[in-house]
């Protein structure tokens, strides 16, 4: 349960982003994003009820790893997850502006499930079907955009699709996309170790900063560390501005290790008009090689490298019962929650 103090939260001007938060949830369905069970006020606190995450976090789970790194493997099954969850978030128009192994929750069943959409940002998207040829050059310099001439409308929310009986095969080389990439902002939000150079420099952002961040969530499970983490926040900021894309070792240790840095340096390009993924979000990231050979529609099917140990439930003691001349104490189980100022 997340318990949020209204007063505290006002006090620091933070309520329409509590708000936004609970009116994401309510939009959410999706095995790796969190589902909203109950919501309700108790005095001058808010209170939503989720699921418990037994595995901890991402951030973690790291550290109980040879080097405070993941295996490549294991690095490349978490970010899958992570990449069918952003995708669907950017389905709903949903930019998600927080993604860190932090807020990478880790299922009972080893599965992954990103959490706090408090910095989020709700824009557009429209879901279509477009043609895989029709994207420019990544070194092109122009930004892109969508031309109708090679765009199928395509409407996730019509009744009509799980009405009609007509099945209709889609023509060879069509990918579907859904990415905002309409939506503008000009906050200074997110972690700072993460935030991307339009962010970092002040300038509007869109959908593109997601995509940033998931190359650094990626450097960070694969290498022990973000790439461009400094010696006080100004000196990481500086870093992500100007500072080029460096790797620990010269020479990657295997092809995955390959396929890995050429995805880290796509999603980690500096212009965001340029970026992996800016254009048609996870439709061209799921194409990359680093992925080749996992399902990512039944990524969900597939075994985790790491399922949480069962653990013993907590308990305390609430109800104090007479017995052989001693105090003894009925236990009953405690429940989880979150507190928030």
């Amino acid at each position: 349960m997340k318990v949020v103090d209204k007063d505290a939260v006002a006090l620091k001007k933070k309520s329409q982003r509590a708000e936004m938060e609970r009116k994401i949830l309510k939009m959410l369905d999706h095995p790796f994003l969190p589902t909203l069970y109950a919501e309700f006020e108790a005095s001058h606190f808010s209170c939503i009820v989720m699921e418990f995450c037994s595995g901890g976090d991402l951030h973690t789970l790291r550290y109980k790893h040879p080097h405070n790194r993941f295996p490549l493997s294991s690095a490349r099954f978490y970010a899958a997850e992570v990449l069918v969850a952003l995708e669907y978030l950017h389905m709903l128009g949903i930019i998600y502006r927080d993604l860190k192994p932090e807020n990478v929750l880790v299922r009972s069943d080893g599965h992954i499930m990103l959490s706090d959409f408090d910095l989020s940002l709700c824009s557009d998207a429209i879901p279509a079907v477009e043609s895989a040829d029709c994207l420019p050059s990544p070194t092109a310099s122009l930004p892109y955009t969508r031309s109708h001439s090679f765009i199928t409308p395509f409407s996730c929310f019509s009744n009509r699709v799980f009405r009609s009986r007509e099945v209709r095969a889609l023509e060879p080389n069509r990918l579907f996309v859904a990415e905002p990439v309409s939506a503008r902002s000009c906050s200074f939000v997110g972690t700072h170790e993460y935030v991307s150079p339009e962010v970092a420099s002040g300038r509007s952002h869109g959908n593109a900063v997601d995509w940033w961040s998931f190359g650094v969530f990626i450097y960070e499970l694969i290498y022990g560390r973000t790439p461009y983490a400094g010696a006080s926040k100004e000196a990481t900021l500086r870093n992500i501005v100007k500072k080029p894309l460096a790797f620990p070792t010269a020479t990657p240790l295997s092809g995955l290790e390959v396929h890995a840095r050429d995805l880290i340096s796509g999603l980690l390009h500096k212009d965001p008009a340029r970026r992996l993924g800016s254009k048609r979000g996870a439709a061209d990231v799921k194409k990359h090689p680093f992925f080749k050979g996992l399902n990512l529609a039944l990524i969900r099917m597939q075994t985790p490298p790491q399922v949480p140990a069962s653990r013993r439930t907590k308990t305390t003691s609430l109800y104090p019962v007479k017995g052989n001349g001693n105090d003894i104490r009925q236990q009953q189980t405690t429940r989880s929650f979150d507190f928030y100022f």
